[in-house]
């Protein structure tokens, strides 16, 4: 069965479930693993692969997807929707295009679908690969209108068929929609059963901005994690009802909340196990329940310091849900 695919306002079609490259230790596993999994994803009918310069696997991604047209798992490149992200090294006018030159290369590809804007924070340019390492006191604010504006030349060049964002709020996006002449056409955030985001999802569909959901599960067993979503006795007690996986149950509610999902496991099992939550509904009794969960966000304090941009996780999400408890400090560096 294809999955289901949404419109971008770019004209682009999307599927609405991607299959997601980022691991809990951001480039650590070897480039065969990555390969693998998705050479196994394709196999299970996953067309939309999302990746980013900070997760360092657009090479092992570029490399699955070239064999996969070799052997004739796919026909060509433009069968798969791919998607890639602009670091926060890189956000700097001048540098966006270089960067998204070298994401290509990485890939072995002549465009991406969507390119995205992976922070609303810029940090001051570093030498050599760095990977997702984040370096507090080099933290600034982003030159937004520079940077979209090289963003919206990705577009108009061919290189990327559709632009958008990451981790944006309602009010980030409405200053960049303030001067943008290409408006974003995905807001791509941490979204599931304890991170509703009912009101920058309310936001985004009065604008045509697809929001799209990340740690669907609340990334458990990661430095990220939000462990409330897979706890949840609530949830739990629905995937029981319904015989589903909360996996599934996470991922259905997305899904009928009319959002996409980037769902991530590199087991074959749980890979078609994703994709099984189109040949039954949830019940509106599900639906309340689930909108009683207290929220809260699981990740990405780590962009707060004192002399940067976001002193206090208030100013960095702008007060729509703040974060939970996790461990935040792996990618983290204070010199």
């Amino acid at each position: 069965m294809a999955v289901p695919a949404v419109t971008l306002s770019s004209g682009k079609s999307m599927p609405r479930i991607g299959f997601g490259t980022a691991t809990a230790t951001l480039g650590q596993v070897e480039d065969a693993i990555v390969k693998e999994a998705v050479l196994h994803a394709l196999d299970a009918g996953y067309r939309h692969f999302d990746t980013a310069s900070a997760y360092n696997t657009e090479a092992a991604l570029g490399d699955a997807l070239a064999e996969a047209v070799c052997d004739g798992k796919i026909a060509s490149r433009d069968e798969v929707f791919v998607t890639s992200k602009l670091w926060i090294t890189d956000a700097h006018p001048g540098r966006v295009l270089p960067a998204l030159q070298k994401t290509l290369n990485k890939l072995q590809m002549e465009y991406v679908d969507l390119y995205l804007i992976h922070q609303p924070i810029t940090m001051k340019p570093q030498e050599g690969e760095v990977g997702a390492l984040v370096v507090l006191e080099d933290l600034v604010a982003m030159d937004m209108k520079g940077v979209w504006e090289e963003m919206e030349e990705c577009q108009t060049r061919g290189l990327a068929k559709a632009i958008g964002v990451s981790n944006f709020s309602c009010k980030k996006l409405e200053y960049l929609l303030s001067f943008a002449k290409i408006p974003p056409a995905a807001n791509q955030v941490e979204l599931h059963p304890c991170c509703r985001q009912n009101k920058l999802r309310e936001f985004c569909m009065e604008r045509g901005i697809q929001l799209c959901a990340f740690s669907p599960l609340g990334a458990k067993g990661t430095p990220w994690a939000n462990n409330s979503v897979m706890d949840s006795s609530v949830v739990k007690q629905i995937a029981q009802n319904r015989g589903k996986t909360v996996a599934q149950v996470c991922m259905k509610w997305i899904y009928e909340m009319g959002d996409c999902i980037i769902v991530k496991s590199f087991n074959e099992r749980r890979m078609r196990e994703n994709l099984d939550i189109f040949n039954w509904e949830l019940s509106d009794e599900d639906h309340d329940k689930i909108s009683e969960l207290p929220e809260a966000r699981g990740l990405y304090s780590f962009f707060v310091h004192e002399s940067g941009p976001y002193k206090t996780e208030e100013e960095l999400w702008d007060g729509e849900i703040m974060a939970g408890t996790c461990n935040q400090t792996l990618f983290v560096s204070s010199t």
